[in-house]
């Protein structure tokens, strides 16, 4: 039997959920993890939006000493610096208010991640232009760039996919609601992540599923 893998959303999760998501063998959270607690506390990666103001806030505040990156192994940054930097002229025409949202704080989660023993990973710039490719099937609005839940979902399929050891492996999402900042291609994501739920290659963790689980059905 393959590894649980959980990619869990800072939204609500399901009655049940977080026993279940402790279970798992991998965890990985967004960001701030702010449903930690309420959506377990197991926590292996923290995936982190590594530019412009979400980054600087982080870094600049208790983030580095929350629960979730105190227990984590592995900080992944999600944006890549180089594709990130490329972009900035032209969103500096398109959305002069995001003039600071190329703004690169890799090497600040590097250095956090240094400090605490833990594994840095940069997500790379293929991941995200795949993702973008993927949700072209879906009609998105016009958008700024995919959501890191987004992000990270297509990273861990591709793991998967690239690793023969892992092909048993189940990969559940939980706390994605789709909402947000409306640079984000929220519908067109909703309907990517269930086209990937109706292929079986993701699973969404419902109370049904949680309580089978948990029950290790």
């Amino acid at each position: 039997m393959g590894k649980r893998i959980m990619i869990v959303g800072n939204g609500d999760v399901p009655e049940g959920a977080a026993a279940s998501i402790d279970a798992a063998d991998r965890v990985i959270r967004f960001n701030e993890c702010r449903n930690f607690g309420a959506a377990g506390s197991r926590t292996d990666v923290v995936a982190v939006c590594n530019t412009g103001r979400p980054a600087r806030a982080m870094l600049s505040g208790a983030w580095r000493d929350s629960p979730a990156v105190r227990r984590c192994s592995e900080i992944w940054s999600v944006r890549d610096p180089q594709k990130f930097g490329e972009m900035r002229h032209a969103l500096l025409v398109s959305h002069p208010e995001l003039y600071d949202f190329c703004d690169d704080y890799t090497a600040g989660f590097a250095a956090v991640a240094e400090a605490g023993a833990k594994r840095h990973r940069v997500v790379s710039r293929d991941v995200h232009e795949a993702v973008e490719r993927a949700l072209l099937a879906f009609d998105p609005a016009p958008y700024v760039v995919p959501s890191s839940g987004m992000v990270v979902v297509a990273q861990v399929l591709a793991d998967v996919l690239a690793d023969p050891d892992h092909d048993r492996d189940q990969i559940f999402v939980a706390g994605f609601s789709h909402q947000g900042w409306d640079g984000h291609p929220f519908a067109a994501e909703r309907q990517l992540i269930e086209a990937h739920v109706a292929s079986g290659k993701l699973v969404r963790l419902n109370p049904d599923t949680a309580s089978s689980l948990t029950q290790g059905v």
